[in-house]
């Protein structure tokens, strides 16, 4: 093995250390100029691998100003980055300046940055797009080296990898001999994200270098020991199986996948805390201030479990966490191996995880993901063209910077992976968009942005416009979110407009594991009190944060299910659950669709088992119910699982040939997104990320009714005078392919053609349990537990022919209800 220059050679003595084949690989590429993609398992020092090149050179030639620039696309994972690798700097003794900037750095710091650049700086999409929008990001950038995009994966394919892949093409621009370095451990498409690094955006203009082996992660899956719940999502049932494994650690991550699902576990396992072991929860809604004590905690070695959402699963070095546990099905293979990766964080020795399903539909989709990872499989889709919104708001902030001529611009942006195939007629739409609003509102004074100079070159119209642009840059839109003070005391964090709108002074809720009472609004802030007393609180639900079932794992799941030779690796309830389907019903084909219907309650329900996703059986439900009201089935509503869909009329369905043909996505889907409320939501989130309709405005803020009534108004408008204006076709577009799967809707329709297995029966099957439970839920409101109870017993009882299982229905709804979280015994003796 080749040795490193010093006085890195020497650092890695020091430690027994010995450099890997990767990183001299990547010493190599960057001494011939050469960008590159590096895929490397977990732990094998890929991070160090992308920045040793910049350390050499500035040990061999210090300078002052910006070398290197990394990108993440966590916070959290910028600092985390700085801090492990100021200490080898240090360490070796070198003169190299590091530091981070995010939308949490102090003002003196970052005005201190733009003067005197670090060598190195760390940063994140929005605040790169920020720097580059400054009159003098010229100056900043022109030295600049090298540009590390860490965790690739998680941002080709998404609008802030959009942002991120127009930001370096500018930086490209203003400093041409730049090399990029793309780090990620797991890449299920990795010629994609070769064109993503390479400047020219051509895949074999990016070297790749791909570290193959590493030991397999140590995976086994936990169940609750006693019922094994039919349906919900949350694994409460599984809380002290999960507590004990903790008590067994040195530190574990407990992954979840929503944030509510975190508020509820996190209360679960402090429940059961009578050791008082240092146990902390992490997730995106809380202040910064609490994030960043938790994650400074974790890496000084004082927490024993974190409770944390994707707000921790990228790249957080922290050597000592030993266990990750996934409470819920981890909903794709790449997703989970990310997550596994983060125990134990050394390629030579096995992560260990423990997935906990949350029912039997997931402890399948459990089973099915440790079968992919032993095999070495990835998954995910590949990345999508680039967003005409985040174009827009990439050419007003070139325009802050300085003038540009449309030419260059357009040569410039066509650079960039996702916007390659940008034609000439997009640019210039987006283009005029930006400059004066389009034809249907240039003769509004606030939608002109841009003028033309006799030359043609294009100028930011004054300083107004360019603050108001650095107010509101960013990719990510959540909904309107209202914050949470403590009466007399600090902010909490952050829950949906929405859901403080649905609560009355007195109301409890969960949040930042902490049940608080709300008192009133103040302004545009809740004003909330410790809570307690009768009945259970409530928990804040965030619309958009549900993971979507991967197609991989969906067709795996769907070849389980119709294969009984591969049940040995299923618990003895699944099994008998499957063979209980067999007797009363079918199973589902791979390659087909089973339909059943069957009679209750006055109604009568039909069960697809569909295994696309909730996203996409969200809009195939819209669908099939349009069906349905045509065929004079009377619909009278529907609910979708990750796993099946299920909806309820007062005719009986029967022609399943007629309401799942393909023509479905045609006359019934434009007629649908014309009169739904989905194509207004998608289009209010484009013009936020476009520029139209602010977010943020200096001395006022807006509501999110507010904001909600300014687009439908400016909808109209377009739709009646310009209605192929650029927000709407990027709007029907991002409709089409996104946000509603039409393509899995598609491939659905399109596998079921022929195939479809339609079974009337008397009763719900055993597999329509779980649907039917989340119809119990829809159906009970105000939280009539009774109500539900009897619903969930009735159900189990029918699909099994006896009452035994009456318990199992009991814990079935009870683990779907939040309990109160109290206390340990030994924390209230302690405060006594």
């Amino acid at each position: 093995m080749r040795t490193l220059p010093e006085p890195l050679q020497g650092w890695f003595d020091r430690r027994g250390w010995q450099p890997r084949r990767h990183q001299i690989a990547m010493l190599d590429a960057a001494r011939a100029g050469e960008s590159t993609l590096l895929i490397a398992p977990t732990g094998a020092g890929k991070t160090l691998a992308g920045f040793l090149p910049s350390l050499l050179e500035l040990a061999a030639a210090p300078r002052e100003g910006l070398h290197t620039l990394y990108v993440s696309p966590l916070k959290a994972l910028a600092v985390d980055i700085a801090r492990n690798l100021t200490a080898p700097v240090t360490e070796m003794g070198l003169s190299i300046s590091i530091e981070t900037r995010t939308g949490d750095t102090p003002a003196n710091r970052r005005a201190r940055q733009r003067e005197a650049p670090p060598n190195i700086l760390l940063t994140t999409p929005e605040s790169l797009t920020l720097l580059l929008s400054l009159p003098d990001a010229g100056e900043m950038f022109a030295g600049l080296s090298c540009v590390v995009i860490d965790e690739i994966h998680a941002l080709a394919g998404t609008k802030r990898g959009d942002q991120l892949a127009l930001c370096l093409s500018r930086l490209s621009a203003l400093a041409p001999g730049a090399r990029r370095v793309g780090l990620s451990a797991t890449v299920a498409h990795p010629t994609a994200l070769r064109a993503y690094v390479a400047p020219s955006g051509i895949p074999a203009d990016a070297r790749l270098v791909e570290v193959k082996g590493g030991a397999l992660p140590e995976l086994d899956i936990q169940l609750p020991e006693g019922h094994l719940p039919w349906g919900g999502h949350m694994g409460l049932a599984s809380a002290p199986e999960i507590y004990r494994r903790i008590e067994a650690a040195r530190v574990t991550i407990v992954f979840v996948n929503t944030r509510a699902q975190a508020e509820l576990i996190f209360a679960a396992l402090w429940r059961l805390n009578e050791a008082v072991l240092p146990i902390a929860l992490h997730h995106g809604s809380l202040t910064v201030e609490q994030r960043r004590k938790v994650e400074a905690a974790m890496a000084a070695g004082k927490l024993r479990a974190v409770v944390a959402t994707s707000s921790l699963d990228l790249g957080i070095d922290w050597g000592d966490v030993d266990q990750v546990i996934q409470v819920g099905a981890p909903k794709g293979v790449s997703r989970l191996l990310q997550r596994v990766g983060r125990a134990n964080h050394r390629m030579d020795e096995p992560s260990r995880a423990t997935l906990v399903p949350a029912n039997r539909f997931e402890v399948i989709e459990c089973v099915a993901a440790l079968g992919a990872v032993r095999a070495g499989k990835q998954d995910g889709d590949p990345p999508r063209p680039g967003g005409l919104d985040v174009l827009a708001q990439h050419i007003l902030a070139m325009a802050c910077h300085g003038p540009f001529m449309p030419d260059d611009l357009f040569a410039e942006v066509t650079r960039a992976a996702p916007y390659a195939a940008l034609s000439r007629r997009d640019f210039d739409d987006t283009l005029r968009f930006v400059e004066d609003g389009g034809y249907a509102l240039r003769v509004y004074d606030r939608y002109r942005r841009l003028f033309r100079d006799a030359e043609g070159r294009m100028h930011v119209r004054g300083p107004a416009v360019a603050r108001q642009l650095r107010m509101n840059l960013g990719t990510i839109i959540e909904q309107p979110l209202v914050k949470l003070r403590m009466r007399g005391g600090p902010m909490l964090g952050e829950v949906e407009e929405w859901f403080v709108a649905s609560l009355r002074p007195g109301d409890n809720f969960l949040f930042a594991g902490q049940v608080l009472r709300f008192e009133a609004m103040e302004g545009v802030t809740a004003v909330v009190r410790p809570g307690g007393g009768p009945g259970e609180p409530r928990v804040p639900a965030y619309s958009g944060s549900r993971m979507p079932l991967s197609t991989y794992l969906a067709s795996e799941v769907r070849e389980i299910l119709h294969d009984p030779t591969r049940w040995h690796a299923l618990p003895d309830p699944v099994r008998e659950w499957l063979d209980m389907q067999r007797l009363r019903s079918e199973l589902p084909e791979p390659d087909g669709l089973l339909v059943e219907t069957f009679p209750r309650g006055g109604r009568w329900f039909l069960v697809a088992y569909t295994f696309e996703g909730r996203l996409a059986h969200q809009t195939l439900g819209m669908l099939l119910t349009k069906r349905m009201e045509r065929l004079g089935y009377a619909p009278m509503g529907y609910v979708s699982t990750d796993y099946v869909l299920s909806a309820w009329s007062a005719f009986e369905p029967t022609d399943m040939d007629t309401l799942f043909a393909e023509d479905m996505l045609g006359e019934d889907l434009e007629e649908w997104m014309a009169e739904s409320s989905m194509l207004r939501r998608t289009f209010r989130n484009i013009a936020m990320i476009a520029g139209l309709i602010e977010k943020h405005h200096p001395g006022l803020e807006k509501s999110g009714r507010q904001m909600t009534v300014n687009s439908d108004l400016i909808y109209d408008v377009l739709r009646r005078h310009e209605p192929d204006h650029v927000l709407l076709r990027a709007t029907r577009a991002e409709a089409a392919s996104g946000l509603t799967d039409i393509s899995r809707i598609a491939a659905l329709l399109a596998r079921a053609r022929g195939r479809i297995r339609h079974r009337v029966l008397d009763c719900v099957s055993p597999l329509a349990v779980p649907a039917l439970i989340e119809v119990g839920r829809e159906w009970v409101a105000g939280g009539a537990e009774d109500a539900l109870l009897a619903e969930a017993a009735a159900l189990v009882e029918e699909a099994t022919g006896g009452t035994e299982h009456f318990h199992e229905a009991l814990i079935d709804v009870n683990e779907a209800l939040p309990a109160r979280p109290r206390e340990p015994r030994a924390a209230r003796r302690s405060r006594r």
